[in-house]
């Protein structure tokens, strides 16, 4: 029985030792090292600096929000608004009565090329044949037109003739009455601006580029305007740069409205709103300015006549005006006839007869076309355009 007890507390003691060794031995056990320390890193050298920056900056006193002053409640702040673009201020034309006859100095300068060379041949002491081809050379010279050449030589020979004595006042009077019967003091010069149906009058500028068609519209809008109507104007000039701008300026400076298109848009509808326009608004008269047309332009000049057509639709046209450059002679005439044939011209608006131009010119397009000079342009100036009157005309022409 003691054996037994001793084998059993022996087999407790080395049970023991041996639980004793393995649990050393576990805490005996290295632990995992720890991870590495951020890395040390060296900051860039700074960069050089110059004057006062390479100072070591020193710390300064700061004032606390209580110690700082704060601005008192001044004057309110003004913001200045942007200019205003004034209108520019409305003129009053000049008033259209008589105003030929106020431009007859100017007009007189071409009287040379007729008037005065035909004075100075009937004044001659003996009317030969020579004399008379002299006149008719006169008169071709200044774009009179081969036929009413012919027929004021026929009669001057049978008045001279009649006449007997020629002096200077008999044959200024003799020439005054047959010219006054060449330039038709019979015709209709009126440039009609009142509708039948009460609504605007509707006028349309042609002519060829550089006669001056712009120009002339804006100036028959002053003239139109001196005389107390109220007119819109038509910008169907699409085509050529800045024609719309120029026309508007000349429509500020009288007060009339301007209708436009985008450029290089379509001219017969800027012409159809502007003869809208001027209905809804009750304007006396509506100008429309077309492109200048090249004559020899087949499809341009059937663009033209859309214009009318179109126009038509809205109101009916109670002017179709022709502008012609009364420098330009008998090539205004062909230029004319092309126009005729597309357009019912009613009426013809002669530019640049002053001292460059031959008075005769009046004569030969009137019979080329049968239809009147209702205006004339006399110079540059805003008011140089003139209704035409037959009797100033000569009497400028051949002088006092």
């Amino acid at each position: 029985m003691d054996i037994v007890i001793l084998a059993v507390v022996i087999a407790v003691v080395v049970f023991g030792a041996l639980g004793g060794l393995i649990v050393g031995s576990r805490r005996r056990k290295p632990l995992p090292p720890p991870p590495p320390a951020a890395p040390d890193i060296t900051a860039p050298p700074a960069e050089p600096h110059v004057g006062e920056e390479a100072e070591t900056p020193r710390e300064e006193p700061r004032r606390t929000i209580e110690e700082v002053d704060l601005p008192v409640g001044g004057p309110p702040v003004v913001i200045e608004e942007p200019p205003t673009v004034e209108a520019p201020p409305i003129e009053i034309p000049e008033p259209t009565a008589g105003r030929l006859i106020r431009l007859r100095a100017r007009l007189s300068r071409s009287q040379n090329a007729l008037g005065k060379g035909l004075l100075v041949l009937l004044s001659r002491e003996h009317l030969d044949e020579d004399t008379w081809e002299e006149i008719e050379d006169t008169l071709l010279t200044a774009d009179v037109g081969v036929q009413p050449t012919q027929e004021l030589v026929e009669r001057l020979r049978e008045r001279v003739k009649v006449l007997g004595t020629r002096t200077p006042e008999e044959l200024r009077g003799l020439l005054r009455q047959e010219l006054i019967t060449l330039v038709g003091p019979e015709m209709d010069r009126t440039v009609h601006t009142q509708n039948a149906a009460g609504g605007p009058g509707v006028v349309m500028i042609v002519g060829v580029n550089g006669t001056g068609k712009t120009t002339t519209t804006g100036k028959l809008a002053r003239v139109l305007v001196a005389d107390g109507n109220t007119v819109v104007l038509g910008a169907a000039d699409t085509f050529r740069a800045a024609a719309a701008d120029q026309l508007q300026t000349w429509a500020e400076r009288v007060g009339a409205h301007t209708v436009r298109g985008p450029e290089g848009g379509d001219p017969a509808s800027v012409a159809f709103d502007a003869v809208k326009e001027g209905k809804e608004m009750a304007a006396d008269a509506v100008l429309i300015d077309t492109a200048g047309r090249l004559h020899t332009k087949t499809g341009l000049m059937d663009e033209l006549g859309k214009v009318k057509r179109v126009v038509e639709k809205q109101a009916p046209l109670d002017e179709v005006l022709l502008v012609l450059d009364a420098t330009t002679g008998q090539n205004g005439l062909i230029q004319a006839r092309v126009f005729a044939e597309v357009v019912d011209i009613t009426g013809i608006v002669l530019t640049k007869l002053d001292g460059t131009a031959k008075g005769g010119i009046v004569i030969a397009v009137q019979r080329e076309l049968g239809v009147p000079v209702k205006l004339v342009g006399l110079g540059e100036g805003a008011d140089d355009l003139a209704p035409f009157e037959p009797e100033a005309f000569v009497d400028a022409l051949i002088g006092d």
